[in-house]
């Protein structure tokens, strides 16, 4: 009967992804069946957390972070969770053998975002690491089922990728981390003053990451790298609209792709993948 219990958690984490992420979401749907499910469980786990420290003003966040870590380590150890998301979460951290040091390392990341941190570029990459890199790996154990060599290939491909998405985040949020969270990941930056010249500094950051990350892509397997690539395209086309833009309009709101241009990327993107061009 637990079976119902497990089918249920992996559909919580699925419609966890979908309510939250379109992209990601299409991203999952073009990896092979088999690895669709695992991905839904770590995004589930890795967005509520995120939810805790970004949009639950006005609760104790420290405490239900602090709760949520806990039930987390909890559910690993014994196998299992009430809790649907730790669920579904728990069981792919066995069944794919996913590093304690990697969950450790995110968590610290959302830790950090309960506080006030003067980011310097040593806690920059720190919270990078943290908050995408490592999430990154937990997908590449995953989509290298169990292939320790390719892994260990793929290890600084999945982490550049990681950092890319992160650091587009970054620039896409700018308006909402600053003017209503308060924070400032990029260290240095002055957002009151914030220049052409430190805009172009941070997308030539960005340029690089992808750029190494796409060299990652193309060693994927077949069953994983079509939904990564998609993901990648959908991050360029965001970063390419970003890049065109005036600091001034960056930090009015948020930077959106249209339904109708993602799909549009989504076909491209396919073709590519059938024709072996990536």
């Amino acid at each position: 009967m637990k079976s119902l219990f497990d089918d249920l958690s992996v559909q919580i984490s699925r419609l966890t992804t979908r309510s939250y992420s379109t992209s990601f979401s299409l991203g999952i749907y073009f990896l092979h069946d088999r690895l669709r499910d695992p991905i839904y469980s770590i995004y589930g786990f890795v967005r509520v957390a995120d939810e805790i420290v970004d949009s639950f003003e006005g609760y104790d966040q420290e405490y239900l972070l602090s709760k949520f870590k806990a039930d987390a380590y909890e559910a690993i150890e014994r196998g299992i969770s009430s809790n649907p998301v730790l669920n579904s979460f728990q069981k792919v951290v066995h069944d794919y053998a996913i590093d304690l040091n990697l969950i450790e390392r995110f968590l610290k990341s959302m830790e950090m975002d309960l506080q006030k941190v003067d980011y310097d570029d040593e806690k920059y990459q720190e919270y990078i690491l943290g908050s995408a890199e490592v999430v990154g790996l937990m997908c590449l154990h995953v989509f290298t089922e169990g292939d320790k060599a390719m892994f260990r290939e793929l290890k600084p491909f999945a982490m550049k990728l990681g950092a890319a998405f992160q650091k587009v985040n970054f620039l896409r949020d700018l308006k909402e981390d600053y003017h209503i969270l308060g924070r400032t990941y990029f260290p240095g930056i002055d957002m009151q003053n914030f220049s052409a010249g430190a805009k172009k500094e941070i997308e030539k950051e960005i340029e690089e990451d992808f750029k190494v990350a796409l060299q990652g892509i193309k060693k994927l397997p077949v069953s994983s790298k079509g939904g990564v690539y998609l993901a990648y395209v959908y991050y360029q086309s965001l970063f390419n609209k970003i890049k065109k833009l005036p600091p001034k309009r960056v930090l009015l709101g948020r930077i959106r792709i249209n339904n109708g241009k993602k799909f549009g990327l989504m076909i491209n993107s396919l073709v590519e993948c059938k024709m072996k061009v990536i």
